[in-house]
């Protein structure tokens, strides 16, 4: 018996017995499992292999996240360095650095 026939099942019970605690508590149960199962079955998790892909998804975004702060972190150290070596030229050519040259 799958669980949406269980929950009918509880319903008919309910309207029958005058609803008491703990079938209810069963009905809200029953509809949680349905619920949760529907939810992961749209998303395709429902197999065994699920909690491996999800696993191995929280690793890839973590890598993710990993390359695109090296990278910024790489585009900040070239602007700094580029800023450093404007900065050079600047005071080379206000020192008169190009009458050396000649």
């Amino acid at each position: 018996m799958d669980n949406a026939q269980v929950l009918a099942q509880l319903m008919g019970q309910a309207r029958q017995d005058g609803a008491d605690l703990a079938t209810l508590r069963a009905i809200v149960e029953e509809a949680g499992e349905v619920g949760a199962v529907r939810a992961l079955t749209r998303l395709g998790l429902e197999d065994a292999a699920a909690g491996g892909d999800m696993k191995e998804l929280r690793e890839l975004l973590a890598a993710w996240r990993d390359a695109k702060r090296s990278a910024a972190r790489a585009a900040m150290g070239w602007v700094v360095r580029m800023l450093l070596a404007l900065v050079l030229v600047g005071v080379a050519v206000k020192t008169g650095f190009e009458d050396w040259l000649r």
